[in-house]
């Protein structure tokens, strides 16, 4: 194989950023100022149906901080799926709660609303479920099942920019709603989280959580942390804003071709009424997922990730006994195939060959 590898993931900065950057830069004022403002601004208006929004410095900040802001502590449980990244768990057990992990649908790899329901106790605060992969999870269901315990719906929509489910855009559903960027997400702003809120209350106690407790300052109102994103951050999240829909689109394009060609997997389906950004476009491989992977590097050069082959529930700073077979399959099954805007036609359809090639083969 003389061929370069496709890598699993490529993220895309090119010279608009880097202006963006210097002129930052040359303005003197690179920690939280005006450019995070108006990527808070823009951010809303483009993704959230104008919610209020809310930088931070990460992704897993922004869940901390949106929990903490929703009431969230010591005392309470936190319905989680435990098919997702640490940080979902990790946001939850950081504020004195406990994360209740709970099963995933089959085919979206979202929280089974159904698992919810069986889990809900008297101290179930809140009902977290993740867009995993950029499907948005059942909102509808989940909704419903909130509403009739009387806990609070929040989303982590960290993998989901773009979402929608019935028409409308995931983050508009909780009280709260973090979005990552992280460089591997479908937009970056180099490192960073964007928090949607539902209210004027939560807006402005995570606006006084990522500032040392002030609005005003040395007027310290409650004990806040250090979690500002910078104008640099912020310049770059812009740029990047105006490049998502593009980026979107060819995801989406890309991940029609795979299901129309791809053979001896099972492509993952999308529920009616969600609108699917492929954050990832992750296959099942029911037998020897690990030799898939490694044939489709060393034979076709095409690189892969599995996300996420340790469940949170099996993590040792996480463990619990729930017994998820679904999650438990899922993590021995699932394989993320390169599906970012940086790849040309001929990487598709070296992708495409590839599988089809490994598959065929019995790997």
């Amino acid at each position: 194989m003389n061929q370069p590898t496709i890598p699993a993931a490529s993220p895309i900065i090119g010279g608009e950023e880097r202006a963006a950057v210097d002129r930052v830069m040359r303005s003197g004022m690179i920690a939280q100022g005006p450019e995070v403002a108006a990527f808070e601004r823009e951010f809303a208006d483009e993704l959230v149906g104008g919610r209020t929004c809310v930088a931070v410095n990460s992704g897993t900040s922004g869940l901390h901080l949106g929990l903490l802001a929703a009431g969230i502590g010591a005392g309470d449980e936190v319905l989680v799926p435990s098919f997702t990244f640490a940080a979902t768990g990790n946001s939850v057990a950081l504020t004195g709660a406990t994360p209740v992990f709970v099963d995933i649908d089959p085919d979206t790899f979202c929280m089974d609303p159904d698992a919810a329901a069986a889990a809900i106790t008297d101290r179930t605060a809140a009902i977290m479920p993740v867009h995993l992969y950029g499907h948005p999870a059942d909102m509808t269901r989940l909704a419903e099942v909130a509403s009739q315990h009387n806990v609070q719906l929040v989303e982590d929509a960290a993998q989901a920019h773009g979402a929608q489910w019935q028409g409308a855009p995931v983050g508009s559903f909780g009280t709260f709603a973090m979005f990552s960027l992280y460089p591997t997400k479908n937009m970056t702003s180099g490192e960073g989280g964007m928090v949607s809120c539902a209210t004027d209350e939560v807006a402005r106690l995570v606006k006084l959580l990522r500032n040392q407790g002030m609005e005003r300052r040395y007027e310290n109102e409650l004990v806040g942390f250090n979690a500002r994103m910078t104008d640099i951050h912020a310049a770059i999240g812009r740029v990047q804003l105006t490049k998502l829909p593009a980026w979107t689109a060819r995801r989406q394009e890309i991940a029609a071709r795979f299901d129309a060609n791809l053979r001896g997997v099972v492509v993952p389906p999308v529920a009616e009424g969600a609108v699917h950004v492929y954050h990832q476009y992750t296959i099942r491989v029911p037998q020897d997922r690990d030799g898939f992977a490694k044939a489709l590097l060393e034979e076709h050069g095409v690189g892969t990730g599995v996300y996420y082959p340790i469940p949170n529930h099996e993590l040792p700073s996480l463990r619990t006994e729930a017994d998820l077979p679904v999650t438990a399959k899922a993590a021995q099954e699932v394989l993320s195939l390169p599906v970012h805007p940086a790849l040309s036609d001929e990487d598709v359809e070296r992708v495409i060959e590839a599988v089809n090639a490994v598959a065929g083969a019995g790997a």
